[in-house]
């Protein structure tokens, strides 16, 4: 069993028993023990075997391995079903270095596979093509001089703040929907910009309701004001605009049921063993369980020998270093520290989430997991987990 936390409380707790403060309050084991039988899997099988799902998310904090983890994960999944997308919506775009391949904005097939594919959006690219596409149905494309309703349509974007992040996504999830694809693996931005992502459809699932409820008796303005404006005539400029809201609106409605069904959608939390990773993981579980997003699976980079603990390998440093030149002795006393300090962490996360979320323990590797081959055999350990009793 996990050795439990005992945590000198000097600043505010969060719900899961995190102190805000420094971890470095709590004393734990040096090294984490417990017995797997009594744990959830630690491996994403169960996202291979839950075939109704259609929408799986991964995110975490900057720097954490979430590119790598979505590759990978898509890899097997298409070892399962027919046809799978890997979609990334940060805009520090990763995929065509992890695959080594140019990827755009449309589906690119990945090479060596014949059934997954990857695109990389461009938020501000959509956001653009929306409003031409509404600046055509009233009649403004001609407006060169900067007048009239593309003016006003400007005016309304920018004055209303998060709505050109709004709109993208909607754009975005419209144009997912509108793929054939039997599963959508998004690789996210980091947490706070997902999550903003994530709330989107609550936020403009009640904004937009409101909105119509007040197009009845506000609608005619908009149209009256393009006119003044030098836009098209009032009826066809309000039609446009109203119609718009009311398509978003239905789009909103259908990726929020489908977001709050865990049968359709889940979200995979990667981290690293360390303070600032562990404690934004747990703020993301939170704000995921607000929000009614399924999540189960937390997946922990950068292992240091995960199959070992610090306690087994300070007896071997402790043993042999002696006979150690002055460099060797010191590398392997940082390796020792960072052990112990990986160990805290990781017994921390599985007295967080061991007994409700299937934790994977990814190891350390001495190179980078680029190209699809490298991301084959990486992709295997999540599946195939390492025996932590051997």
């Amino acid at each position: 069993s996990i050795s439990q936390l005992q945590i000198d409380i000097v600043s505010t707790t969060s719900p899961l028993g995190l102190s805000t403060s420094n971890f470095d309050t709590a004393t734990m084991a040096d090294e984490y023990d417990y017995d797997d039988e009594d744990l959830p899997d630690p491996s994403l099988k169960n996202i291979l075997e839950q075939e109704s799902l259609q929408w799986i998310f991964v995110g975490g904090k900057g720097g954490v391995g979430k590119t790598t983890t979505s590759c990978c994960l898509g890899t097997q999944l298409a070892k399962h079903r027919k046809k799978v997308l890997i979609v990334s919506t940060d805009p520090a775009h990763n995929l065509s270095d992890a695959f080594c391949q140019k990827i755009g904005r449309e589906p690119t097939p990945i090479q060596g596979f014949t059934n997954l594919s990857a695109m990389e959006i461009d938020a501000t690219e959509d956001l653009d093509k929306m409003q031409r596409s509404m600046e055509d149905a009233t009649g403004a494309g001609n407006d060169e001089d900067g007048s009239g309703i593309q003016s006003l349509m400007t005016e309304l974007t920018n004055s209303i703040p998060g709505i050109d992040e709004a709109m993208s996504f909607s754009e975005l999830m419209k144009q997912v929907q509108n793929l054939d694809y039997d599963v959508v693996v998004f690789d996210t931005a980091p947490t706070g910009h997902t999550l903003r992502l994530l709330s989107f459809p609550t936020i403009l699932e009640k904004a937009f309701g409101k909105l119509m409820d007040l197009k009845d008796r506000f609608g005619g303005l908009i149209g009256q004001a393009s006119a003044l404006f030098g836009g098209g005539s009032p009826d066809q400029v309000q039609e446009a605009l109203l119609g718009r809201l009311e398509e978003t609106r239905a789009i909103i409605n259908k990726v929020n049921t489908a977001f709050q069904d865990p049968a359709l959608t889940t979200f995979v939390c990667v981290c690293i063993p360390e303070f600032l990773s562990i404690y934004e993981t747990e703020r993301l579980v939170q704000e995921l369980s607000k929000f009614g997003i399924d999540s189960h699976n937390i997946v922990v980079n950068q292992v240091l020998f995960p199959e070992k603990d610090a306690e087994e390998l300070g007896e071997w440093f402790d043993s042999n270093k002696d006979g150690m030149q002055k460099e060797a002795r010191e590398i392997c006393s940082k390796m020792m520290a960072r052990k112990r300090m990986q160990d805290k962490y990781i017994g921390q996360c599985f007295d967080l989430y061991g007994d409700d979320f299937h934790v994977v323990l990814m190891p350390l590797l001495d190179h980078e997991v680029r190209g699809v081959e490298k991301l084959k055999d990486f992709s295997e350990l999540l599946i195939n987990p390492i025996d932590l009793e051997e």
